[in-house]
């Protein structure tokens, strides 16, 4: 946003003064007047349409509405009531064959007469049973190789150790597991870490031991971060999306690349061309990429698709600030055009119809139509200087130039059905690095910022592909990782 402008001070005995100048003087100072009024006029647009968005109807974070309560949403109300609905089979704790241990609740006497019955044998038992923890503590486990000494030449045998024990004492695979899975994927800073296992386990760690077993998890997922790297490249859809990070206190950017089942984190000082071409994965691929419309992604030589969530709410922002119809017919096309889809994938279609393309696309190209001549590009006043730059514009007129520069992009998830309609999976991949930083401020260092990256894309596949992520964390210190299927979609 600019910064205000200083006031003006004109007096009466001023203005007297250039009307005594002539003709000229005065045209000039009300050239003056109506360019500051001009400019007045955008940066209180500005800053009211600034005040009307909100998580609804624009980019901005749920967090940043306050407490006021939303009413709107861009999903229709379901026809359902609230709650579990009727004849749901629900998932109630399930009976077990085998236990782990019985408790025996004996009968001493017989409570009517008072009779003595610790000697009667039961007829039968009443059983129930409780599902609880057994008791928490560290197992500590004694490694001892052997020595032997041989008959003929007197020389000493030693046993090998396993590889992963390699010093008199250290911490198991197990607990190291346990310790990233806290910091990494339950998010806990490494203060709050030590406190759960001290009180859950009775071990005492340091904060410096957790950053050493996050560096050695860190270093031991090179190769497989390389491995999901190079296998989202060769698929047909790929999601991207960046968000600002703190490192250092300074604001890095995040760069996400994913699919349903891969996702690679990358962290890096500059947000454009640079970071990207870093990354090495969007230059080199091929497919589909569906992203937010942010210009760097347009540089690169593959199919785009533009996220179409994203439209949604910037043109419930323009129904609601400048009352525009053809932006609610606009929401109500492509919401039918996605319907459109979706029942034509229940139908085990592989596209639409001619028809309802050319159908479709007429609608769209009349809406834009109406809405450019709603929204006729900025008077050019050639007695002005001219600005470097592009001209601003109004927000409605934004949009349109890029539903229309991008029209192949908007509707790509109607020609081919692989294509979301929305960036949500990336969306989502990034979720919990924002999450991250409101716990944690910032990165005190780049090295911790690409370590959290590097181990929190590897949880965030195995998640998507169903592993269990405290086992493959553990699975890390004992050498031999769990690798996530790595073929591409």
């Amino acid at each position: 946003m600019s910064q205000r402008e200083p006031k003006l001070n004109i007096s009466e005995a001023d203005i007297r003064a250039v009307y005594r100048e002539g003709e000229e003087a005065v045209v000039a100072l009300f050239k003056l007047l109506i360019a500051r009024i001009d400019r007045t006029e955008a940066r209180l647009d500005q800053l009211e349409n600034q005040q009307h968005k909100d998580s609804r109807n624009s980019s901005k974070p749920r967090s940043g509405d306050g407490f006021e309560k939303r009413t709107k949403s861009l999903r229709k109300k379901s026809e359902r009531p609230s709650g579990g609905q009727k004849r749901h089979p629900g998932s109630p704790l399930e009976w077990c064959e085998q236990v782990d241990e019985v408790v025996r609740h004996t009968v001493e006497s017989c409570e009517s007469c008072g009779t003595s019955l610790s000697a009667v044998a039961a007829i039968d038992y009443e059983v129930r049973q409780v599902h609880e923890l057994p008791p928490l503590r560290l197992q500590v486990i004694e490694h001892q190789a052997e020595i032997k000494c041989c008959d003929q030449c007197d020389w000493l045998t030693r046993g090998q150790f396993p590889a992963q024990v390699n010093s008199p004492v250290q911490y198991g695979s197990g607990l190291k597991g346990l310790m990233v899975y806290l910091m990494d994927t339950q998010l806990l800073p490494t203060a709050r870490t030590c406190e759960v296992l001290s009180e859950v386990l009775g071990c005492q760690i340091s904060e410096g031991t957790l950053y050493n077993v996050r560096a050695q998890c860190f270093e031991r997922l090179a190769p497989v971060e390389a491995l999901i790297k190079t296998s989202i490249a060769p698929s047909a859809v790929m999601h991207c999306d960046e968000t600002g990070l703190r490192v250092e206190r300074k604001l890095w950017w995040l760069q996400v690349a994913s699919t349903a089942s891969l996702t690679h984190y990358f962290v890096h000082p500059k947000r454009g061309q640079i970071a990207i071409g870093e990354m090495a994965v969007l230059p080199t691929f091929k497919g589909t990429s569906v992203h937010d419309g942010w210009q760097s992604y347009f540089l690169y030589g593959c199919i785009h698709s533009l996220c179409n969530a994203h439209h949604l709410r910037e043109l419930r922002f323009i129904v609601e600030r400048y009352e525009q119809a053809w932006a609610d017919k606009m929401m109500t096309l492509l919401v039918e055009v996605k319907t459109a889809v979706e029942t034509a994938q229940i139908a085990a279609e592989t596209a639409l119809s001619l028809p309802q393309l050319s159908a479709f696309e007429r609608r769209y190209q009349t809406l834009l139509d109406d809405g450019f001549r709603a929204n006729p590009p900025p008077p050019v006043d050639d007695s002005m200087p001219k600005q470097r730059g592009r001209v601003k514009q109004s927000p409605p007129k934004d949009l349109l130039d890029r539903l229309k520069v991008h029209q192949s992009a908007v509707l790509a998830f109607m020609y081919d059905f692989q294509v979301p309609f929305d960036n949500n999976q990336a969306e989502r991949d990034v979720r919990m690095m924002k999450l991250k930083q409101k716990i944690s401020g910032c990165f005190r260092s780049p090295l911790g910022a690409q370590q959290f990256c590097r181990i929190r894309g590897y949880v965030s596949t195995l998640r998507k592909q169903g592993l269990p992520v405290l086992d493959a964390l553990k699975s890390v210190f004992l050498g031999c990782p769990i690798v996530p299927t790595l073929q591409p979609e």
